[in-house]
């Protein structure tokens, strides 16, 4: 059974006057937190029929707005299936801005495609992400999270929600978006995205890639785009050091936008993970987390990577405008001064002000030379996050 829950996004919402772009990853709740806002009218182009309905008369919509007898708040439900409905969308909302829209999507690639107007400077840009930490609450669990990802309805619903994620990982990304970006390679795309999910949190070597799978190189780079524009997955870019000495290695780092999916293209959704894989996982949740965060509260901070090519690393730089925050992540209880070499290294590289912390299980914050604070992961997220964002 699932259970509701209140979105971060959703009181902003309901509060805005302005139309909203609401862009998120299939089975992230979008039709969910839709159906909560109540609008006027419903069209939920994700279905067959409905989709094919207005695909073949184009013209459908406008009528169908004209016949509404007040001013209503209109839900279009997977608009990159038929993107040409947002030049209806912006004809209404210049001629008669009678109605509010909210506009749902899984694939900017799709709507970029299409040729769509995306409405600048007419509609807010929202996104709507897997279930986060400040999101669930008590209904936290650590363990599932790494096992299965906080995609809600499977996170949620303990009786079949990993069959669900089967079905996602087989058909949705195996199947659907290979379909929907035209990729013509079936056998390439499908042996890039067991690398796409073993590679997820590396520091990317796409010639190494090409190399392993037997793709070119610039296929593995497109695939990749797919997965950016499909939103299945963030890059984050590295940091650019202003210390003339510091050789930082420029790769992109991925992350695919859910740990639970990552899991399934494994098959590694099902079992207890091993402690070898333990480790990786918490650091790509603990980045999802923060990614989630920023766009749940519309900040304008930016995340990079840091890697020397030395090999010093930090797992996550948040450049907030006023100071960076270096981030390490640990799944251990433990902190000792042997493990903060990479935050160190950091702090060489920038004049900017810079707060690091250690990022781990631990029960109690510890301080550090060098200003470093290694703090338990939920005072992170719960606590110190908010602070700095407030």
């Amino acid at each position: 059974m699932t259970h509701m829950l209140v979105r971060t996004i959703e009181q902003r919402l309901r509060s805005s006057k302005k139309s909203i772009l609401l862009l998120g990853a299939r089975q992230v709740g979008k039709s969910t937190l839709t159906r909560a806002l109540r609008p006027d009218l419903t069209i939920n182009l994700a279905d067959q029929a409905v989709y094919l309905g207005y695909a073949k008369d184009p013209g459908r919509l406008r009528r169908e707005l004209a016949a509404l007898p007040r001013p209503s708040l209109v839900a279009l439900d997977e608009i990159q299936r038929v993107p040409e409905m947002l030049n209806t969308v912006q004809a209404e909302m210049d001629e008669v801005g009678r109605h509010r829209f909210l506009l749902t999507g899984s694939s900017a690639r799709k709507l970029k495609r299409g040729g769509a107007n995306l409405l600048p400077g007419r509609i807010i840009l929202e996104h709507l992400d897997p279930l986060s930490v400040w999101e669930l609450g008590d209904a936290f669990d650590l363990d599932r999270a790494l096992q299965v990802g906080t995609l809600p309805g499977i996170y949620l619903d303990r009786e079949s929600g990993v069959d669900v994620l089967d079905t996602y990982a087989q058909v949705y990304l195996r199947e659907e978006v290979q379909a929907e970006s035209i990729i013509r390679d079936v056998g390439s795309y499908a042996r890039f995205l067991d690398i796409a999910a073993l590679a997820s949190g590396d520091w990317i070597n796409y010639s190494k890639l090409a190399s392993d799978a037997e793709i070119a190189k610039e296929t593995i780079r497109r695939f990749f785009q797919i997965l950016e524009e499909t939103l299945v997955a963030f890059r984050i870019p590295p940091f650019e050091a202003s210390h003339p000495s510091r050789r930082v290695s420029q790769r992109d780092r991925i992350v695919l936008f859910d740990i639970g999916v990552r899991n399934a293209l494994l098959g590694q959704h099902r079992h207890p993970l091993p402690a070898t894989e333990r480790g990786k996982l918490f650091e790509q949740w603990l980045i999802l987390q923060c990614l989630y965060f920023i766009r749940a509260n519309r900040l304008p901070w930016r995340p990079y990577s840091y890697r020397t090519e030395a090999g010093a690393e930090v797992d996550l730089v948040l450049d907030t405008g006023r100071a960076l925050l270096a981030v390490e992540c640990k799944l251990g209880r433990k902190v000792t001064p042997g493990q903060l070499g990479g935050l160190r290294s950091f702090a060489t590289t920038t004049k900017r002000p810079v707060q690091s912390y250690v990022v781990f299980q631990g029960e109690r914050a510890q301080r550090f030379a060098g200003g470093i604070t290694a703090i338990p992961y939920l005072d992170f997220l719960r606590e110190t996050l908010p602070t700095l964002a407030g």
